[in-house]
């Protein structure tokens, strides 16, 4: 199993590459074509001067030599000077205008793609098992969000263009130097092989930290978020010591990464920028030799003329001028290296995410509304008739419709979350509509497994569970958990009002609602002493209340939710006594008439259960109603008279 953070996926940046630039095209089609536009027209800005130049430079250098035996030429060398000065000023009003469509066209595709890269991914996170969860930090999830979404941004909104308009200026230049010397071009092909190597060697380390760099950014905040989250217990505990010490290591770790991946991100800028200055010394050597002692010149133009033609000062004065340009190139290709490599991190792992496979679920079996009828029959209805039924195809075509009464039974059960580790033994359980079954045992004994196994957040290794007698395999799963009310030990409560985080367990419930399932769980009347009532704000999962009072809510959320099943995990293990007493009795209305199952420490509150299983590492030892176990005097009254001996 790889450790907190790590991941087994190897990074293809090709294959990250496609897909990024797939979801764009998906996405914003006309966006990417428009912008793949401005780019191009920007660019053909950035190439007009050294074009435009030359032109000048040859007309004027034309023109000056005729000017002494044919004005009629210098004048028309002025006028084309006009025009190329024109020319020249349009290309940049055209380039101006590109650049300030692109910036615009860029922030919405960017925006808009990161909007639905995070709704996509929120999607999938919504499908994924409760042990994707329980296997990975929260801050290192929370971290793909934030980090990773905003290198994705950078690589959209900068690198990408930047790297499309510098290929397409290095490609159009690399041509028109072709065309003016090949003799020129040769020593800029040599300049360009020792620019790929020195960003090979240089970049490729940089590469490789950087990606460093996001992971053990997302570790740290994963631990940040943890003492966070934890911050009570860690001050109880004076643990803040070790929790700095180990911050610290994670820390160093990634300063480490940090340190190397920008260390040769800093130096690969100055080194190709300092090889382009090079450049151009050489450049102009070489033009300076050519043009003095009359070479002649080679090129496209003259292989295609079959002619020699002598290389010209504006020639060579374009050509320096392309050389820097063509230098400069390369260096913004090394100046976006690094939030390409970032980028492409940052994505493999947002689609790492989206790859993950969502919650398997075959089921076919749902749940509607139903009438019942005199005769017992069962009609499915599109209204709200406080009765539910199981709708069930069959392979022939037919239609059946069941009852939802809430009849659980598990019958031989073995079940590990990891296969090779099995937790639960030959569990079988019987729980008829109306009874409440009780489990008591050690910590760990599987009493909160047999519960996640009725939601089936996790599936069986072997054996059944039928619900109303239907195979729960065979149930869909929103609709399986839909028919089952829990409360945890661990509340969670939501950032909004009261009456929001008690309408969790009904979206669509009422105001009279809300208060009805308030006053079941005895929660009323602490609630109607709160600042504002019903509409006081909740943040931080409910801080300003105490755990007692959080509780209540929870329980009140599952009185809304009304289902026949439910299920209480230690459901008032942080509710004092006389708070236990108050509860107890809206806690009777709320499994009237339900199937219930408890998991309880303080078997005061399981002594009415119908059937209580003791569970022993995964196995029922014991099982039987209150006075049938203490009668029997084996573990269930070692547990009970312990208790309150203790007490």
């Amino acid at each position: 199993m790889p450790k907190f953070g790590a991941t087994t996926r190897k990074f293809d940046r090709k294959k990250t590459f496609s897909r990024i630039m797939g979801y764009l095209f998906h996405t914003y089609p006309l966006y990417v074509i428009i912008i793949g536009i401005t780019i191009i027209l920007a660019a053909v800005g950035s190439l007009a001067p050294s074009i435009i130049m030359k032109l000048i430079v040859d007309n004027m250098e034309s023109g000056i030599v005729e000017k002494s035996t044919n004005f009629g030429l210098w004048d028309e060398a002025k006028a084309n000077l006009v025009k190329y000065l024109i020319i020249l000023g349009s290309i940049y009003v055209v380039a101006f205008i590109s650049i300030v469509i692109q910036g615009q066209m860029l922030a919405k595709l960017t925006q808009g793609f990161l909007a639905k890269v995070r709704k996509d991914m929120f999607a999938r996170m919504e499908k994924l098992p409760i042990s994707y969860f329980d296997r990975n930090q929260h801050g290192t999830i929370m971290s793909t969000y934030t980090n990773d979404t905003d290198a994705l941004r950078q690589l959209i909104s900068v690198a990408i263009p930047q790297a499309v308009q510098t290929i397409f200026l290095v490609t159009v230049l690399f041509i028109i130097m072709c065309y003016l010397s090949l003799w020129l071009t040769v020593a800029i092909v040599v300049a360009v092989i020792f620019i790929f190597i020195t960003t090979k060697k240089i970049g490729g380390g940089s590469a490789k930290y950087f990606i460093k760099q996001q992971k053990s950014l997302a570790i740290c905040e994963g631990f940040i978020e943890e003492m966070m989250e934890g911050q009570k217990v860690v001050k109880v505990f004076n643990h803040e010591k070790k929790n700095q010490e180990d911050f610290e290591v994670l820390n160093e770790q990634l300063n480490q990464d940090g340190f190397k991946a920008n260390a040769y991100a800093n130096m690969l800028g100055p080194i190709i920028h300092n090889i382009g200055n090079l450049l151009y010394v050489i450049v102009a050597i070489i033009g300076v030799v050519l043009v003095i002692n009359n070479v002649p010149n080679l090129s496209l133009r003259g292989y295609g003329s079959g002619k020699e033609i002598g290389l010209t000062i504006g020639t060579a004065i374009t050509f320096l001028g392309m050389s820097r340009q063509f230098a400069n190139s390369f260096n913004q290709i090394s100046m976006q290296l690094n939030s390409v490599v970032m980028g492409l991190a940052g994505a493999d792992r947002i689609f790492e995410l989206m790859d993950k496979k969502p919650e398997s679920d075959e089921g076919y079996v749902t749940l509607v509304n139903a009438i019942i009828k005199e005769d017992g029959t069962i009609e499915e209805t599109n209204e709200r008739t406080g009765h539910w039924a199981w709708k069930h195809p069959h392979q022939d075509g037919t239609i059946t419709y069941t009852e939802l009464k809430g009849d659980i039974r598990f019958f031989d059960v073995d079940f590990g979350y990891f296969p090779e580790k099995i937790v639960l033994h030959d569990v079988s359980i019987y729980a008829k509509p109306g009874q409440k079954i009780a489990f008591v045992g050690a910590t760990g004994a599987g009493k909160t497994t047999i519960t996640n196994l009725i939601n089936r957040f996790y599936d069986l290794a072997d054996g059944k569970i039928r619900y109303d007698g239907i195979n729960i395999n065979k149930i869909k799963k929103d609709d399986l958990r839909r028919s089952i009310g829990i409360v945890l030990q661990d509340t969670n409560l939501f950032t909004g009002t009261v009456m929001d985080n008690i309408r969790y367990g009904k979206l669509d419930a009422t105001d009279e609602e809300v208060y009805k399932a308030s006053k079941i769980a005895n929660a009323y009347d602490f609630i109607t002493r709160l600042p504002d009532g019903f509409n006081t704000m909740l943040t931080g999962n409910g801080s300003q209340l105490s755990q007692g009072q959080r509780q209540l809510i929870s329980i009140a959320r599952a009185a809304i939710a009304d289902a026949p099943v439910m299920i209480l995990d230690e459901a008032t293990s942080s509710i004092d006594t006389r708070t236990e007493a108050l509860v107890s009795k809206g806690m009777d209305n709320l499994m009237d008439g339900r199937t219930v199952f408890v998991i309880a420490h303080r078997l005061s509150t399981v002594r009415n259960s119908n059937a209580i299983m003791v569970l022993d590492h995964g196995r029922i030892i014991e099982r039987g109603d209150h006075s049938q176990l203490l009668s029997q005097k084996g573990v269930y009254y070692q547990l009970y008279t312990g208790a309150f001996e203790l007490e």
